[in-house]
């Protein structure tokens, strides 16, 4: 297979050194052969040092012989800048040096340059590309300062590319803002799908993202670089296919998921990144979907997930635990390189470490966030007298004790909602942008018969006539645990939404009832210059997505998934936190990546008989 890999060319070229010491006559000049075939020196001129013996008049006879010209003599005795002969290249030049006897020395006149680092305004806040220790200003996740040095080590490797153009990346999310100034020039072109993707939520060729996380996803793999503005990618060129599989709310189905991997493989990607997590293994469409993904020759990363420590080879979550070699399942590193305190991992199914906390990148738009403790402006009713009330209850694993809603006002320590009620309590809330999406955590214990509802009503008043139904549960018993919903009710946007919850019981059987803390409403207007950030193994994923398609860009058509893989594995830094705790033990190391080989298999070595001496 051939492969472009510059460390090959070192090596090739250190041979080759070693080659010419050993047999170039003493007299003779010698010089640096290029082995890379890429001309990292400037054309038309070589640099010539004279042996101290040789006259000044003599050394302008041996320029003007070979057909050139001095351009200047240096200030390091001897040598001279020269300028060869038209139609001549550098290496004929060399040869004709290296043979002449007046000649000590002769080499090329290479070309050097900064280290390559973008000019964008915020790259210094991105510590994950370059970690001086700095302080992320935007963080929420401590550390917000990080340790220096403790990065992906991709300031070299951009010396050597930073346009993956050649590679098209899928990012199967909640689709992407493809205006937004940063990504806009480094989206997939495409006929076909004039707006860069597809939209399986709404089924329709518009992949515009409504909540953020799939414009932050596409960022991280590709905001244009040294171009002025914001931030930068792993890659400064991309082709970023938007795959809208995930609806507002961060929600998304086995048949809409699965429709993004297949359209992705069909219309050419060879990275799918899909920082999302759930299912199970019984999920036999998502795992035919990553076979076939492999039997396209298509790398898929994915993310380990944000379950708080959670190891999952004992607790398994998908596609994370699928087993297709073309899979990549990444985990989180904090600032200071250890996993993060949210990070999933799993020494068999989780495969490499990337950072992923305070990380900034694009995002859709500019959210507004409104919080309510539920202690004014909520209107309560009750057929029965009793109904929702004000408490105190703790619904996460912090033990923190927030303002919730409570039907009956003792939930759950005593006391049962009555039966034949109809209790509701709703509230008023202006709400503007494009999208809105209501958050909750919320412990349900109803029983067959009776009814909790979330409704709202875009002009006001009582939701529960004429209004919309968002959910409905019966049946269900979550208690002592409260879960984390979310709901897209990007209908009710107006200056008058009035929003809900309803409890109705029949004259059977009752239960414990329902809380609710931690209410928010977040709305979305779009933009094409906001940019946010955030935490997550969501955000270490299209790191090693973006180092995925920057590998096959680098190295040709010919470099396969499997290549691919064992370079983004066997290629990263040992680091320790990740020692048992992922299937390599390593981070990614993009450098280290770009410049891995597979090690030859099945050589044997041979012994050259002794040479028989006359």
């Amino acid at each position: 297979m051939k492969i472009k890999l510059f460390l090959l060319s070192i090596v090739i070229a250190a041979l080759i050194l070693i080659v010419l010491a050993l047999s170039i006559p003493a007299n003779a000049a010698s010089f640096a052969s290029l082995a890379s075939g890429n001309a990292h020196y400037v054309p038309g001129e070589v640099l010539v040092k004279f042996k101290p013996a040789v006259a000044s008049q003599e050394r302008s006879a041996t320029v003007a012989a070979q057909g050139h010209s001095v351009l200047a003599h240096l200030n390091q005795p001897g040598w001279a800048k020269v300028k060869i002969g038209t139609g001549q290249t550098v290496e004929a030049a060399l040869t004709a040096y290296q043979d002449d006897p007046n000649v000590e020395s002769v080499q090329p006149n290479y070309i050097y340059h900064t280290t390559q680092a973008p000019g964008d305004p915020q790259y210094g806040q991105l510590w994950a590309f370059k970690n001086t220790g700095q302080n992320i200003s935007s963080g929420t996740y401590a550390p917000t300062f990080g340790k220096s040095g403790d990065d992906m080590n991709i300031e070299p490797a951009w010396d050597h590319i930073t346009d993956c153009s050649s590679v098209v990346v899928a990012v199967v999310d909640t689709g992407v803002n493809y205006t937004q100034t940063d990504l806009a020039g480094n989206m997939w072109s495409s006929a076909t799908y004039p707006n860069h993707g597809y939209n399986f939520i709404g089924n329709n060729n518009d992949p515009m993202d409504l909540n953020g996380h799939g414009t932050h996803v596409a960022g991280i793999i590709g905001a244009a670089g040294n171009n002025g503005t914001g931030t930068t990618g792993v890659c400064w060129q991309a082709s970023i296919m938007a795959v809208r599989v995930l609806d507002a709310a961060g929600q998304g189905t086995t048949a809409t998921i699965t429709q993004g991997v297949n359209f992705a493989v069909a219309n050419g990607a060879k990275v799918i990144n899909m920082s999302l997590g759930g299912g199970g293994a019984l999920d036999k469409v998502f795992n035919t979907a990553i076979s076939d993904a492999q039997a396209s020759d298509v790398v898929v990363v994915v993310a380990a997930g944000n379950d708080y420590g959670k190891n999952n080879d004992t607790t398994p979550t998908y596609p994370c635990n699928f087993t297709q070699p073309n899979l990549v399942c990444v985990a989180a590193l904090d600032q200071s390189y250890a996993l993060a305190d949210f990070s999933n991992y799993g020494k068999t199914s989780v495969d490499v470490g990337a950072p992923g906390t305070n990380i900034l990148s694009t995002w859709a738009g500019t959210n507004t966030v409104i919080t309510d403790d539920f202690t004014a402006g909520w209107t309560k009713t009750s057929s029965t007298g009793g109904g929702w009330a004000f408490g105190y209850r703790a619904p996460d694993s912090s033990g923190l004790l927030y303002p919730s809603l409570l039907d009956p006002s003792t939930y759950p320590a005593s006391g049962q909602y009555a039966n034949n009620t109809d209790d509701r309590a709703y509230k008023t809330f202006s709400l503007t942008g494009d999208v809105a999406v209501f958050q909750a955590y919320a412990a349900i214990n109803v029983r067959n018969g009776d009814y909790f509802r979330i409704v709202y009503k875009s002009i006001g008043g009582d939701p529960f006539v004429d209004g919309t139904l968002d959910s409905e549960f019966t049946n269900v018993a979550t208690y002592p645990k409260f879960f984390f919903g979310s709901s897209d009710i990007s209908n009710c946007i107006s200056a008058t939404c009035s929003l809900g919850f309803q409890l109705t019981s029949n004259a059977s059987v009752q239960d414990r009832g329902v809380g609710i803390a931690r209410f928010t409403i977040k709305t979305l207007a779009f933009n094409t210059t906001s940019y946010n950030t955030i935490n997550g193994t969501s955000m270490a994923t299209p790191e090693v997505a973006g180092l995925a398609a920057m590998l096959r860009a680098y190295n040709g058509a010919q470099y396969t998934c499997t290549d691919t893989v064992n370079a983004i594995k066997k290629g990263g830094r040992a680091t320790t936190s990740l020692a048992n705790k992922t299937t390599s033990g390593n981070a990614i190391d993009v450098m280290k990546s770009l410049a891995y080989i597979n090690p030859p298999t099945g050589l044997t070595a041979a012994v050259d008989p002794a040479p028989i001496v006359q």
